[in-house]
C-alpha cells in the first residue's frame, strides 16, 4: 500500500501545463490524508478557478485512484511566493525571486538564451500579419517548441480571440501568467482593456506597457517568443528595438507591388535600428478555385521581390482561403481546425523553414577586428 510520502512525492512530480513546473517546485499540493477510508488531496492554487484543474485532477486521479480533490486559493503569502519562485526561475535562478536590487532580467532576453524572439511586422494594415502570427505560432508549438506570443499591436490588438483564449490571464501582484491556448503562451492589451475601447496614449505610456508586457509576464524561457507589432515605424517599434535588441524581424507582405514597396520601409526602419530582418512572408499569394486553377488576385511577385531587394529568404507563401478567414473570427485558426488544408500545410512549411534558419548572428563587440 502507497504511503502518504510515497503518495505525496508522486504528487508534487506532476508537471502544471501553463507553467512548466512541477506541483511540488509551484508550492500547488497542500495537505493529504485519509478521509472516510478514501484519500484526500489538496490542491493550493493562485485561484480557485484555474485554468488548468480539470487536468491537474486528471492527473492526481491516475496516480491515486479514487482520491477526492477540494481546492483552496493561495493567500497573500502564498501567492507572494509563488511570484518570487517564478520571477527567480524566469531568470534561471534556483533560489528565490526577490532581491534588494530589483528582480533579475528575464533570462531569455539574455544574449546568450536559447530563446529566439521573432518580430512579425509589416509596413501597412491590412496583409494578415496578426493571421500569420497566430499560425506560425501553433505549428513551432506542434513541432514540439515551447512558444509564446505578445500581442505588441496596441492599437489594434486582435490575438486573443484569434487564437480562442477562453481565459484571462492571472496577476500575480506585479507577474503577469499568460494564458495558454493549443500550447501557445499568450499576453495582450487586449486582456487589460475593455474590447471596445481604443488606447490613446503617448509614447512613454506605450514604452512602459511594452515593456511590462515583456519582462513582468512568465514567458519562461520559450523556444520562440513571437510579436506581433503594429505595423508600421513607430513607437512600438523603437520601444521593442531598445528592450529587446536580439529581436529577428519578419516581414509580411502581399504579392502586390503597392504592399510591397511599403512593407520595404519596414524592413529599412528594422535595420536602421541595428536589428537582424530574417526573412519575408508572402501573404494571399494566391486563390485556389473549385475548378483547381490558381487565381492571383492580388497580383504576383511581390514577396520575392521584396525578398530579393533585402537580400533575404522568402520563407513561405500562404494561399488565400476562406478558412484562415473564418478560423481568424471564430477563435480556431486554420492549423487546428483544418491541419491537411493547403493553407495549414503553407504555415506548417513555414515554420520549418523559421526554425531552419537558426539565430541571428550576435556580433561581440570585444572580439572584432581593428
Amino acid at each position: 500500500m502507497t504511503t502518504e510520502p510515497q503518495l505525496r512525492s508522486e504528487l508534487e512530480s506532476i508537471v502544471e501545463p501553463q507553467l512548466i513546473r512541477t506541483l511540488g517546485e509551484l508550492g500547488f499540493l497542500g495537505a493529504i490524508g485519509e478521509v472516510n477510508g478514501s484519500v484526500r488531496v489538496e490542491l493550493v492554487l493562485p485561484v480557485t478557478g484555474w485554468p488548468n484543474l480539470a487536468v491537474l485532477e486528471a492527473a492526481i486521479g491516475e496516480k491515486a485512484p479514487g482520491a477526492s480533490v477540494v481546492v483552496r486559493a493561495m493567500n497573500d503569502d502564498e501567492r507572494l511566493g509563488l511570484r518570487n519562485f517564478l520571477r527567480g526561475a524566469m531568470a534561471g535562478e534556483k533560489g528565490p525571486g526577490q532581491h534588494d536590487h530589483g528582480d533579475p532580467q528575464p533570462r531569455f532576453m539574455d544574449k546568450l538564451s536559447k530563446t529566439r524572439i521573432l518580430g512579425i511586422s509589416s509596413g501597412k494594415g491590412g496583409v494578415g500579419k496578426s493571421s500569420v502570427t497566430v499560425n506560425l505560432a501553433i505549428s513551432l508549438a506542434r513541432a514540439g517548441y515551447q512558444v509564446g506570443v505578445l500581442d505588441a499591436d496596441v492599437y489594434g490588438f486582435s490575438l486573443p480571440k484569434m487564437l480562442g483564449a477562453v481565459n484571462d490571464p492571472i496577476v500575480l501582484g506585479d507577474t503577469v501568467i499568460p494564458t495558454l491556448a493549443h500550447g501557445v503562451r499568450c499576453v495582450s492589451m487586449g486582456y487589460f482593456v475593455p474590447d471596445e475601447q481604443p488606447v490613446i496614449w503617448r509614447g512613454p505610456m506605450l514604452h512602459k506597457a511594452i515593456e511590462q508586457l515583456v519582462t513582468e509576464a512568465w514567458w519562461d524561457e520559450p523556444d520562440f517568443l513571437l510579436i506581433d507589432m503594429p505595423p508600421g515605424t513607430g513607437d512600438v517599434a523603437l520601444t521593442l528595438s531598445e528592450v529587446l535588441p536580439r529581436i529577428e524581424m519578419y516581414v509580411v507582405t502581399t504579392p502586390q507591388a503597392a504592399a510591397q514597396r511599403v512593407a520595404q520601409r519596414s524592413a529599412y526602419a528594422a535595420r536602421k535600428l541595428k536589428l537582424a530582418v530574417r526573412g519575408v512572408i508572402e501573404n494571399m499569394s494566391w486563390f485556389t478555385g473549385d475548378d483547381g486553377q490558381r487565381y492571383e488576385i492580388f497580383g504576383s511577385g511581390g514577396g520575392e521581390k521584396l525578398a530579393k531587394d533585402l537580400g533575404v529568404a522568402l520563407l513561405g507563401q500562404i494561399p488565400l482561403e476562406t478558412q484562415l478567414r473564418i478560423g481568424g473570427d471564430s477563435g480556431e485558426p486554420v492549423v487546428v481546425a483544418a491541419p491537411e488544408s493547403d493553407v495549414a500545410k503553407a504555415f506548417e512549411a513555414l515554420a520549418k523553414n523559421v526554425a531552419s534558419q537558426g539565430p541571428a548572428r550576435v556580433y561581440r563587440q570585444e572580439l572584432r577586428l581593428l
